[in-house]
């Protein structure tokens, strides 16, 4: 009981990751649990053309806002000013402004957009979706400060309760229209709730427009090299849709991009895990100050990662059946991908820890040039691997870049002294027994894919 009263109540650096955690879990499973229970009504509800549709949309604007991004949080949970009013204020400026810009440049190029893609409906689209962008420049530095003092459980449940609401109007607009605005609606009543939500109901001081020099100096060296990290980091989470949505037609295009909700699961969960908990670990704790600072690190990638690789696992070996399930037969081929995908991402699994020991060091140079390095890697990959071999090629080709990169990562994690051996030998070993599993089993649904097969 004493030990159960240290974990949920004390302010021990253990204790607050073990809860952040556990929150940050319970919040993604809840939030993935939504977004699947929305998939599942709207793929009934809507057409796959709907779905290739709104990729392209999010392609786009995750291609603004990452090409745009000055780090902001990443430098509020590092910087050593992250609790000053007057480094807060500036930094929720700066995040203002670019969101106001962000804004103008969608309906700029909503058209452009259309013509490239052949898709006409993305000029009205976009415009609309594009203020998504003006929302989320208007939250309060509120929601960074919770996440770097590890205090997670009103974030949690603020964004779990938005979902929810936003899931409501979606399906209500897609019963009403059958069109893909079903999936707009969501996605802005969304980002409107969290808005309200975090400005009345997080705790600390609300943000007021200011330009301190010294502040911004600050943020703007350090958000120089994650601008060009995250222009690079646009490439590995979107490369695939880029290259696919412009030789797949919409209908192939929504029905990759089911496979591809499935088998991220466990990616975007590790990414989200590794986002909130290990800078503030990382800034508390380095590895290179004590053996015993390396110790707890590598108990704490055994247990993220064992449980990750459980993950990845089962949707490898279960993919088929859980596409055959939860959908109708027009999206039958989506158990391929999502197979295929899940076995790709075992190289970037393994790796998922040592990023963030750059950041937590203030080393954005470093994190960039592995971030360009896996980006160049990846999208070499999706290219060469989609010419000569359609669609299973390309997501190969994607995954042997990260194979490819893992020198890189060595590099960067010895450099912070973070490199893990013991760990990264371990998990290689489960992750080359998984993949030759899963290719017993699943050759003919991976050959599969060649239906979808890019002209």
């Amino acid at each position: 009981m004493s030990r159960l009263q240290q974990i949920t109540k004390g302010q021990s650096l253990a204790a607050r990751a073990l809860r952040s955690g556990g929150l940050t879990i319970l919040g993604y499973g809840g939030s993935q649990a939504l977004r699947l229970a929305s998939n599942l009504i709207l793929t009934r509800l809507l057409f796959p053309e709907a779905f290739g549709l709104m990729s392209l949309v999010w392609v786009f604007l995750q291609g603004l806002n990452n090409l745009s991004d000055m780090g902001v949080s990443q430098s509020i949970l590092q910087s050593k000013r992250g609790e000053d009013p007057a480094f807060l204020n500036t930094a929720w400026t700066i995040q203002v402004l670019r969101g106001a810009v962000l804004m103008v440049m969608t309906c700029a190029l909503a058209a452009p957009a259309a013509a490239f893609y052949a898709a006409p409906e993305l000029a009205q689209i976009l415009p609309v979706v594009g203020v998504t962008l003006l929302i989320s420049g208007l939250f309060p530095t509120k929601k960074d400060s919770a996440n770097r003092n590890l205090v997670l459980g009103r974030l949690t449940a603020i964004d779990l309760g938005a979902q929810v609401i936003g899931l409501v109007v979606g399906v209500l607009v897609a019963w009403a229209t059958g069109s893909v605005w079903a999936l707009v609606a969501s996605a802005v009543t969304t980002l409107i709730i969290q808005l309200i939500s975090y400005h009345l109901l997080l705790p600390g001081a609300g943000n007021h427009v200011r330009w301190e020099r010294p502040a911004a100096r600050e943020l703007i060296h350090f958000g120089k090299w994650i601008f060009l990290s995250t222009a690079a980091g646009f490439l590995l989470s979107q490369g695939d849709k880029i290259v696919l949505g412009k030789f797949l037609s919409l209908s192939a295009l929504g029905i990759y991009n089911i496979g591809y909700f499935l088998a991220s699961f466990p990616w975007l969960l590790g990414g989200m895990l590794a986002g909130r908990l290990l800078i503030p670990i990382y800034r508390e704790k380095p590895p290179h100050e004590s053996a015993e600072n390396r110790a707890h690190l590598h108990k704490m990638r055994l247990l993220l990662s064992g449980g990750l690789f459980a993950l990845l696992a089962s949707f490898a070996l279960l993919g088929p059946w859980l596409v055959e399930t939860l959908y109708d037969p027009r999206y039958a081929l989506a158990g391929g991908v999502v197979v295929l995908l899940a076995l790709m991402q075992i190289p970037q699994m393994i790796a998922l820890t040592y990023d963030n020991a750059a950041l937590a060091a203030g080393d954005s140079r470093g994190f960039f040039l592995l971030a360009a390095t896996r980006a160049g890697l990846v999208m070499t990959g999706l290219t060469m691997g989609g010419t000569q071999f359609g669609l299973a090629g390309a997501l190969i080709g994607q995954g042997l870049a990260m194979l490819l990169a893992y020198p890189v990562v060595i590099w960067l994690a010895r450099k912070h002294a973070a490199w893990d051996a013991r760990h990264d030998a371990l998990f290689w070993a489960v992750g080359i027994g998984v993949g030759a599993l899963v290719w017993v089993l699943h050759q003919k649904t991976i050959f599969a894919l060649s239906a979808l097969n890019l002209p």
